[in-house]
C-alpha cells in the first residue's frame, strides 16, 4: 500500500535554508576565541522554511 508523505516544505528565499549564522565581532575573548553573535533570520524567524501563501491568507 502507498504511504502518505508529507508535502516538501517551502525553502525561505531570504536565507536559502541557512536561518541562523554565527557573525565574528573582530574582538576576542580572554582565552583567544572570537566573540560572535548568532543572528535569526528575519524573514523565517530562524526556521529555513516558509509557509505557502494561501495558508498565510487562510490565517489572517
Amino acid at each position: 500500500m502507498p504511504r502518505n508523505t508529507p508535502a516538501p516544505r517551502r525553502v525561505c528565499s531570504d536565507c536559502d535554508g541557512f536561518p541562523v549564522v554565527a557573525i565574528t565581532t573582530g574582538t576576542r575573548n580572554p582565552d583567544g576565541t572570537r566573540t560572535t553573535l548568532t543572528v535569526n533570520c528575519q524573514a523565517c524567524h530562524g526556521t529555513g522554511t516558509t509557509t505557502p501563501a494561501a495558508l498565510a491568507r487562510a490565517g489572517k
